[in-house]
């Protein structure tokens, strides 16, 4: 099994512990919520999801390709959106950049306006295809993120 999918059938199984076990310690992640995430905030990122999921999280992989020095897969996540309680299934398409033989650059790509119709309902189905809804959503993931991070990783 390569790195990629040791990591999604960790996701899978909601093992945070082997998905950060899987990154390289200056790991980067990007994707259309999350941007510019570095370090431990990367899986510090993904157990914050798996803890909210409260075990409704199904994750799918498939179409994985991977080399020495990067790959990719495309990947489903259908879940119970925290904020609304609406079921949203997203689409990604996941990017991989390796470095010592664990992951260092991962980019997400989703159509951030069909998530915001699903997990926001009508308003979402409205303004989610705009620079101002995308930038309000990536400033409360990352309040949310650094929250979760002081209350969870601070000594």
């Amino acid at each position: 099994m390569n790195i990629i999918e040791t990591f999604y059938s960790a996701f899978g199984r909601g093992d945070a512990q082997t998905m950060e076990a899987c990154y390289h310690p200056e790991a980067e992640f990007t994707d259309e919520v999350f941007v510019g995430l570095k370090g431990k905030e990367v899986p510090a990122m993904w157990k914050m999801l798996i803890e909210r999921s409260k075990g409704e999280l199904e994750i799918t992989y498939s179409h994985v390709q991977a080399n020495e020095q990067g790959g990719s897969a495309d990947w489903v996540a259908v879940y119970i959106f925290s904020a609304t309680g609406r079921r949203v299934i997203n689409r990604i398409h996941a990017e991989f950049e390796f470095k010592d033989g664990k992951i260092y650059r991962h980019t997400d790509s989703f159509d951030l306006h069909k998530w915001a119709a699903q997990a926001i309902g009508f308003k979402g189905k409205l303004l989610g295809g705009t620079a101002f809804f995308r930038k309000k959503v990536q400033k409360t993931a990352r309040e949310g993120l650094n929250r979760y991070i002081s209350r969870n990783f601070s000594a």
